[in-house]
């Protein structure tokens, strides 16, 4: 694994937050439960799965001493994604448990051992920048909004109104505090803690929009089954958007692949013709095309 996290750290900026290793895309035999990522100026390991004590205290070691990381890194830890609440222990240098991490020039805070997922989604990376470039101007609709990044790199870009909905209102929360920590302008950014797919009158209040983007779960249990549910949002684009609006939709399965998507779209709303794929960062190896994430530009040509 050192070997494969060496390599690329020869090319990698590590000023930016980012993963140095993608096991789960199982392109690695015997490290398909393993990935690692760097939130300056922490190293965290996370498992899938159970490993042997020894093995992991050598990869530790082994990444402290690596040149790269040198007055760099400051604590490495490892997340049991295996085990119940995904308990973070560190391994490894200073107990940190926050951090302010870097991408596209960007801030975000990252929350280590307060739950599972951190606070940004590394995959996401070439679709944030995609709408750093393109959202100049734009009214832009952001669904499953979690911590609100897409809704940072719209403003940075020149957004006219972000509209963030999700029904985690804690997560909207750090979103709020993402947008102060970019001293962005707060007045061009709403709010809405509510269930989608119970609430379309208020996705519909601030519209239209010229730029949906659609980043769900796959699964949460009592709210949402994407393979269920994508559909519902997809039948209504035609009433939330402008014609000529750009839509991105992001597809997070891995047993759904982007046909899924495709036929979905096609029979919901054909006027949705679609653009290109979004490719993921080149770190996110796929063994099997279709496993990792998807995300697939349309427009709305009705």
């Amino acid at each position: 694994m050192i070997s494969y996290i060496t390599q690329h750290l020869e090319t990698s900026d590590l000023t930016q937050c980012q993963r140095i290793f993608h096991g789960r895309g199982h392109a690695y035999q015997s490290f398909e439960h393993i990935n690692v990522d760097w939130f300056s100026p922490v190293i965290v390991i996370t498992l899938y799965q159970a490993v042997d004590q020894q093995w992991l205290a050598e990869q530790v070691d082994a990444l402290s001493q690596l040149a790269a990381f040198q007055a760099k890194c400051l604590s490495i830890q490892v997340q049991h994604r295996y085990q119940k609440y995904a308990p973070i222990e560190v391994l490894w240098g200073e107990p940190i448990t926050a951090t302010i991490v870097e991408e596209h020039g960007l801030n975000y805070h990252i929350q280590l051992g307060k739950s599972q997922n951190l606070g940004l989604f590394l995959d996401m990376a070439n679709g944030r920048k995609w709408l750093l470039d393109n959202g100049k101007d734009k009214n832009i609709l952001n669904l499953f909004a979690y911590t609100c990044a897409f809704s940072i790199v719209g403003i940075a870009g020149g957004a006219k109104q972000v509209i963030n909905i999700d029904m985690a209102k804690a997560a909207l929360a750090k979103g709020r505090e993402n947008h102060k920590l970019n001293k962005q302008d707060l007045s061009r950014v709403k709010f809405e803690g509510v269930d989608i797919f119970k609430s379309y009158g208020r996705l519909k209040k601030h519209g239209p929009y010229d730029i949906l983007i659609c980043d769900p779960p796959s699964f949460q249990k009592g709210s949402v089954d994407i393979e269920r549910d994508y559909k519902k949002i997809i039948r209504r684009i035609p009433i939330l958007v402008k014609p000529k609006a750009d839509l991105l939709l992001c597809l997070n399965s891995p047993d759904l692949d982007e046909s899924f998507l495709l036929d979905e779209v096609a029979r919901e709303c054909p006027d949705c013709i679609f653009q290109e794929k979004i490719s993921n960062p080149t770190v996110f190896v796929e063994a099997e095309r279709g496993k990792g994430l998807k995300v697939l530009r349309f427009k709305y040509l009705p």
